[in-house]
């Protein structure tokens, strides 16, 4: 891992992670997890402070130690016990049908095999569970969407493999989730990157 990677991609991750709107979509939906909650991409642990009595613990996964750091330091303010693992969501560390809930928050854009993964939440949900997701993907808008497609290349290198162009709701749907709650649109900010898909989701 090179030095951009290890000491400057994180600090890029915090600062962009913790913009206003972003936080606003967070106090909408995190606070709806109950039980025992897998969160999907913990970073550095922005979703903690949205967690209500409601949950009884939170298991994070994140591959990138330089983040997970910080969401250990957030954990110890919680309620309930914090497990932060440092591992892809492409392999979930959790037997069938074990969680009641999983957040999911600007975490399917960058994750290599996002097929993978949602099949692996798909597995580890309960069939009375709920998926919470809040992700960035491809805009409805023609010309903003070609130029999704131009700059994802680079975009992916300087941004952690986060994809542009990925069509959320329908790679929720295609893995066999039923989305019961999604809104869509623009929050402030480049258009290429601010399209905003958020809802939950059950599985069929």
């Amino acid at each position: 891992m090179g030095l951009y990677a290890r000491l400057v991609l994180p600090r890029i991750i915090e600062t962009a992670c913790a913009q206003e709107p972003l936080k606003s979509l967070r106090a909408r939906y995190v606070p709806h997890a109950t039980g025992r909650v897998l969160e999907i991409g913990i970073g550095s642990g922005h979703n903690l402070e949205h967690y209500t009595e409601s949950v009884t613990s939170v298991t994070g996964i994140d591959p990138a130690p330089e983040l997970t750091v910080r969401a250990r330091e957030r954990a110890a303010k919680l309620h309930c016990p914090v497990y932060v693992i440092e591992q892809s969501g492409e392999s979930i560390p959790a037997e069938d049908a074990f969680f009641d809930t999983i957040v999911c928050t600007w975490t399917l854009c960058s994750i290599p095999n996002v097929y993978r993964a949602l099949d692996e939440m798909r597995r580890v949900l309960t069939p009375r569970g709920r998926l919470i997701f809040i992700e960035h993907g491809k805009a409805p808008d023609p010309s903003v969407a070609r130029w999704q497609a131009r700059i994802e290349p680079l975009w992916k290198k300087i941004g952690g493999g986060c994809h542009l162009s990925r069509p959320m709701g329908r790679l929720i749907e295609d893995a066999g989730f039923r989305i019961t709650e999604l809104d869509t649109g623009h929050v402030p900010g480049p258009k290429i990157a601010s399209y905003m898909y958020h809802g939950t989701a059950v599985r069929r």
